[in-house]
């Protein structure tokens, strides 16, 4: 049954919807993609599909508008997939299961993310295409994959086919403001290696689950500067602290879920050489950490359960969790003294703010996932980073300083998905004509805004000549979280506008 059925403008939900059902996290891509190619074809659309899955589809312009310039429309296909951890869903096989606030206006999905990022303007764009009402130039629309976890589609297309220079990227999340810049970023991912302890090593050690979580969390470009608690960096510094006067070892360590938003929940297994230090060590961390972010995670608790009396050392036996029995024989514990040091030290957050533009984060960094991987190759301890920086040098140095320090604690570091800045244009066309339209549509002028935040948009300009660019999107709240919000009233409202904007000459 249809749950966007009534809401206007019906086009874009009834696509946005569609959407939904299709999973489409960062790199399960392949569906979506082959239902946007087959929009396109059967519409007998010019349409282009890459080994990257982007997207292409060109609708030539309508009668008295072939003279007007061609303009791009463009948003991302993928989104970030995350659920809610009692939530049972595989969200690389299972639709979302949308759901509408009548009350509060707007769009949620129940115990997952939604995908409003960048959903919206998958939706938006494909409504346009499908109206035959439209009065337009020609309107080239480019649809990228994997954007959420370094623009790799972005860094891959083939733009040749395109003759348009006016690019109105729709992917951002607050409607009135006009982006017109934004930082570049990468990614970082370090390894350490994490040696295997045997059981008669850990006798008599006590075995914890730990968990560090009620935190708000959010996208590492826009909330970074809410200095918000990480719940990766909490669980380095709890490990630490601990480390400073006893032994510790890691069963297991599972903390974020993508390196673009700051982690809410990190769940750990440890052995410790002295249960009822750590119990009081837990306890009085949790009281200062509870003080230091009560303004700003008010939510936030440390958890720690006992799972046995010992480890038992070279005898594992069976022991009561939860009313259940289980064998610490499928348990391995991990000397990760490096990886702790590491997680412990390494810098995150806001490392500098814009000496141009008040208020602007310059640049910062996010520890936002850190996992334990084994596998075929020795077991590590992985830790992925998302750095962000509005000038490239420092960009790059805040890179070097955490990869040296990674290596000193026996890390190995690798760096993918590196996307330039995004450039503040002082003549734009499409800018002034934007401006101009809102002003007369809503009797106020836009706000034009920078962002700490990543786009395509510069990635696109380094593709296209003297590309004229400005970046918008309707209200949405908690993106990559599972309170993410889509605002109904806003979007009907921003896709009016670019429904106006494409008609005016």
């Amino acid at each position: 049954m249809a749950v966007l059925s009534n809401i206007e403008p019906k086009k874009v939900f009834y696509y946005f919807e569609e959407l939904t059902k299709i999973p489409h996290g960062s790199y399960n891509v392949d569906a979506i993609s082959d239902f946007l190619a087959d929009f396109g074809k059967n519409r007998g659309l010019e349409t282009y599909q890459d080994d990257l899955k982007n997207v292409i589809m060109i609708k030539e312009a309508t009668p008295g508008y072939e003279n007007e310039p061609a303009l791009i429309l463009q948003g991302h296909m993928d989104m970030v997939a995350v659920h809610k951890p009692e939530l049972d869903i595989d969200m690389k096989t299972e639709p979302l299961k949308v759901a509408v606030n009548e009350k509060e206006d707007y769009i949620y999905a129940e115990g997952t993310s939604l995908g409003g990022d960048d959903g919206i303007a998958v939706a938006c764009g494909l409504a346009l295409l499908d109206d035959d009402t439209l009065k337009h130039p020609r309107l080239e629309v480019v649809f990228t994959t994997n954007e959420e976890t370094g623009m790799e589609g972005a860094a891959g297309i083939d733009l040749s086919m395109l003759k348009g220079n006016r690019l109105l990227n729709l992917d951002s999340e607050d409607e009135g403001i006009f982006l017109t810049s934004c930082a570049g970023g990468l990614r970082l991912n370090i390894h350490f290696p994490a040696k295997e302890i045997s059981y008669k090593d850990a006798a008599d050690f006590t075995l914890y689950d730990v968990e560090i979580g009620g935190l708000l969390g959010g996208h590492s470009g826009e909330e970074i500067i809410k200095g918000r608690a990480n719940s990766n960096k909490l669980a380095g510094r709890l490990l630490y602290s601990y480390m400073k006067d006893h032994k510790i070892y890691i069963s297991d360590i599972n903390g974020g879920l993508a390196d673009n938003a700051i982690p809410r929940v990190t769940n750990l297994t440890v052995a410790v050489s002295d249960g009822p230090a750590f119990e009081a060590l837990v306890k009085s961390f949790e009281n200062n950490v509870k003080k230091e972010f009560a303004s700003k995670d008010p939510g936030l608790y440390v958890k720690a359960c006992k799972k046995n009396n010992s480890v038992s050392g070279g005898n594992p036996t069976d022991v009561a969790n939860n009313g259940s029995k289980e064998s610490n024989e499928s348990l391995k514990l991990y000397d990760a003294e490096g990886a702790i040091k590491f997680i412990f030290t390494c810098p995150n957050g806001v490392q500098a703010m814009s000496g141009d533009i008040e208020g602007l984060v310059e640049t910062s960094l996010n520890l936002g996932i850190v996992k334990l991987e084994l596998g075929e190759n020795a077991p590590n301890i992985h830790a992925t980073f998302s750095v962000r920086s509005s000038v490239g040098s420092s960009k790059e140095e805040l890179t070097e300083k955490t990869v040296l320090l990674a290596k000193t604690y026996g890390g190995i570091c690798v760096l993918s998905g590196n996307y330039p800045g995004w450039a503040f244009r002082s003549d734009s066309p499409l800018r002034d004509k934007m401006c101009a339209l809102y002003e007369k549509m809503y009797g106020k002028k836009p706000v034009l805004k920078a962002i700490h935040a990543g786009l395509e948009c510069g990635l696109l300009g380094n593709k296209i000549k003297d590309l004229d660019c400005v970046s918008i999107g309707p209200d949405m709240k908690d993106i990559h979280t599972t309170e993410e919000k889509l605002y109904i009233s806003s979007s009907r409202r921003v896709y009016e506008f670019v429904r106006a904007l494409i008609e005016s000459k």
